[in-house]
């Protein structure tokens, strides 16, 4: 289980020595490779999403991002002088075969137990990486999963389809530059990144056992921290994944999660879903409420 981390206070130190690069850091030397992003539109929250209610009732996506490849690890990469006193900037995007097939793998899994259907997104018009990443998916597709449905979208067109029809995707599984925007963009349909979980995974080894990292998707939010603003459950249903992928507990994942809704049908509310009728709670008055519904 992880907490944020980052914020203001260590704008000044060197790139290499922020906290956030230790998040990349852990996700690397863990092989955590399969990053888990759910979705999901609370039906006593419809009103707290920016768009209409019919377009976000009963939201049910996951998004599966490639986490340990990409441009965020490529090689080369940094900053240096060039001529006329200029500076440039080098990142580089590269996969491999490997790489795709074993993210591919976990969507497909995860769309079996769910409407049973992979949108793949990537920017293979443009980019070569792009190009391996749909002919690969497309492969392992259709050797191992061809019950499964599978599409493939370009992830600017997924991006707008995000808003104009997210009810449309199941799981998307796409790399780790366009997954780290686009789960982004999906957490907002709900309508608060306070509520939302995440599970970063590894590989099982021979007896089944796997390396995993929980944390909620929101950032650390030092502006308000320490004022009972918080919103915990992003939190608290991270462990529910953590008991349900990592500790194969899914009725107390389930009763965890259950617990989570009565308070939100009870009308408890933090501040950043409160609405008409709701009754304004602080952290810890949301994190106790869930306790005793578990209880």
């Amino acid at each position: 289980m992880l907490g944020a981390v980052g914020g203001p206070k260590w704008d000044g130190l060197e790139f290499s020595k922020k906290p956030e690069r230790a998040l990349l850091k852990l996700r690397k030397e863990l092989k955590l490779f399969a990053n888990l992003r759910p979705a999901i539109c609370f039906k006593q929250l419809v009103d707290a999403s920016t768009l209409k209610p019919e377009i976000v009732s009963g939201l049910d996506i996951m998004i599966v991002r490639e986490l340990t490849g990409g441009i965020y690890f490529g090689e080369p990469r940094g900053i240096k002088p060039i001529d006329n006193g200029e500076r440039k900037g080098i990142n580089t995007h590269t996969y491999t075969s490997s790489e795709i097939i074993r993210v591919a793998r976990v969507a497909f899994d995860l769309a079996k137990k769910r409407s049973n259907k992979v949108t793949s997104c990537e920017k293979s018009n443009v980019m070569e990486a792009g190009q391996l990443w749909r002919e690969e998916v497309q492969t392992l597709h259709d050797e191992e999963y061809k019950e499964v449905e599978l599409n493939h979208m370009l992830a600017d067109n997924c991006s707008m389809q995000l808003l104009r029809n997210p009810k449309q995707f199941d799981v998307i599984v796409t790399d780790n530059l366009f997954g780290d925007m686009l789960s982004d963009q999906a957490s907002m349909l709900t309508g608060s990144l306070g509520l939302l979980p995440s599970a970063s995974l590894g590989a099982k080894n021979k007896d089944g056992k796997m390396r995993a990292m929980y944390e909620p998707i929101h950032g650390s939010a030092p502006d308000i921290a320490g004022k009972g603003l918080a919103n915990p459950v992003a939190t608290i249903l991270s462990f529910a994944m953590a008991l349900r992928y990592s500790l194969d507990l899914d009725k107390e994942a389930d009763n965890l999660e259950n617990a989570v809704q009565d308070v939100l049908n009870d009308g408890l509310r933090t501040k950043d879903i409160l609405a008409e009728g709701t009754k304004d709670v602080s952290t810890a008055q949301m994190g106790d409420a869930i306790i005793s519904k578990l209880k």
